[in-house]
């Protein structure tokens, strides 16, 4: 924690909280907003789908109250609203908290944000180019004399949840960098299971049967883990972690008992 943190008193800390967050709180209303005055544009992306698939069948989105496609339209706005304004609320947040940091903890924090923030976005956008496909997927398995009424607001909320996990999916590799340079992971354990990671999560976030949208998802998330697994390494290297942290000798170690080499044994028989 700097001097001038140390310093401040509470008064003056509970002042600057209120005028962070005063700025935060009118940066989210402008946000919201806007995101209202656009939110037929979003709503024109979202049921795009359903528009191209109203051509070969029956469907349409549906509102299962008088106010539900004003709830719908709010909601958007409110989504867009956080999305629009997050780097005024993230900056006055962390504004807040940096003095209270450590030189260390500072270089962390600016590198997870600085690599996680992009890819939260790429991800964001990689769902957003695959959602189409997926409903297309999915409604695929309805017979061409069906039709398909889908209730909007599980719709949106279909969307949200798939846009994002892909985010989230794109960031976890940062974390997983993070967690081996504050030293609670290894590379070794990071080897052991990228592999299951990228398939559990494009499975989980893409349909069984739609192949190809796994494969835009696994795709990109395997050079990021890669990317992640070689910083893990040349960092445990650097500090000498790959044999304190699930190395051959990582018990003996801990103990204090640090083992001979065969050079050393060499030398202490000659003696």
């Amino acid at each position: 924690m700097s001097a001038a943190a140390e310093k401040m008193p509470l008064s003056a800390h509970l002042q600057e909280a209120r005028k962070r967050a005063v700025r935060a709180a009118v940066a989210l209303i402008i946000g919201t907003v806007t995101g209202y005055l656009t939110s037929d544009f979003v709503m024109d992306v979202l049921r795009a789908p359903i528009t191209e698939l109203a051509e070969s069948r029956s469907a349409s989105l549906n509102y299962d109250s008088v106010t539900g496609a004003f709830d719908l339209q709010l909601r958007i706005a409110v989504y867009s609203g956080i999305v629009l304004s997050s780097p005024v609320w993230l900056g006055e947040a962390f504004g807040f908290l940096t003095p209270g940091l450590t030189a260390k903890e500072k270089k962390y924090t600016f590198g997870f944000l600085g690599a996680a923030l992009p890819l939260f976005v790429v991800g964001c956008l990689t769902g957003l180019y695959i959602f189409p496909r997926m409903v297309e997927v999915l409604t695929s398995f309805a017979s061409s004399e069906d039709s398909t009424f889908l209730q909007a607001s599980y719709y949106f909320d279909f969307v949200f949840k798939i846009v994002i996990a892909t985010g989230v999916a794109f960031v976890l590799p940062v974390f997983l960098v993070v967690l081996n340079f504050i030293g609670l992971l290894s590379a070794r354990s990071i080897a052991k299971a990228w592999r299951v990671a990228i398939v559990v999560f494009a499975a989980l976030i893409t349909p069984a049967a739609d192949v190809l949208s796994m494969f835009f998802v696994a795709a990109p998330m395997a050079l990021l883990f890669l990317a992640a697994l070689v910083i893990a390494f040349i960092h445990d290297r650097a500090r000498g972690y790959d044999r304190m942290v699930g190395g051959p000798h990582a018990e003996e170690e801990r103990s204090g008992r640090v083992p001979i080499t065969p050079t050393e044994r060499t030398r202490t028989c000659s003696a």
